[in-house]
């Protein structure tokens, strides 16, 4: 059984320094309509009835990453980097497209997600070392052009990020991992308060308790955006 030695990638401490920095982080406490992909409207219902049946199967070994990513916690964190790779570039670019002009309170919350999602990237390839995969590239068309496209994919991205690493909570075998895990997964959540707030959607869409969804599940919703192009 393929095991991830944490110890090895973190010889001077990088991973423990970085996974408590995000536990101390301060900073900022797809529905009505959705991803746009080279033009092609998506409607953020139909991403989110793809992400809740079967939500229970979660729990099972069947809720895991595909075997491409790795084996266990390495896969685990693999497919949580993947994603990470998808919301950084997002971000990034929209960033650079100036998307939240004009809109101070957007603006803020993208200067927030832009920074944070970076340092989750930086953070699961400090953990995987020479395992990390590589970036894909990525397609987002007016989703990081257009500001209404923008804040409506933002509220899903977000919210898909929790079912994801909730998800995997039970698959998680060291208590490194799960505290890296943790740490991130609590920051997504309020990523996905702050912009259901400003889009006067419910800060927590699922009640007082998230779901967490399987991989497959939330890979098959994230092929649905077209966002991911090579």
């Amino acid at each position: 059984m393929a095991h991830l030695n944490l110890e090895a990638v973190d010889t001077d401490g990088a991973l423990r320094e970085a996974a408590e920095e995000v536990a101390g982080d301060t900073r900022l406490d797809f529905l009505r309509k959705g991803a746009l992909t080279g033009g092609a409207a998506l409607s953020g219902g139909a991403i989110l009835s793809a992400l809740l049946p079967g939500a229970a199967s979660a729990k099972t070994s069947g809720g895991a990453p595909p075997a491409k990513f790795g084996k266990d916690d390495v896969g685990i964190l693999n497919y949580a980097l993947t994603l990470e790779y998808l919301e950084s570039t997002f971000y990034t670019e929209a960033t650079a497209n100036n998307v939240a002009a004009g809109d101070k309170q957007l603006g803020q919350l993208l200067k927030t997600v832009t920074a944070d999602e970076a340092f989750h990237v930086k953070l699961l390839k400090t953990a995987l070392g020479k395992k990390a995969i590589k970036k894909p590239k990525f397609d987002f068309g007016a989703a990081v052009k257009d500001k209404t496209t923008f804040a409506a994919t933002t509220f899903v991205l977000e919210n898909t990020g929790v079912h994801a690493y909730l998800g995997q909570a039970p698959n998680i075998k060291a208590a490194k991992v799960l505290l890296v895990a943790a740490s991130i997964v609590t920051v997504e959540a309020r990523h996905s308060g702050a912009i259901g707030l400003y889009l006067g959607k419910p800060i927590a869409p699922s009640g007082p308790l998230d779901t967490g969804l399987p991989a497959s599940a939330i890979l098959a919703a994230v092929k649905k955006t077209g966002f991911i192009v090579g």
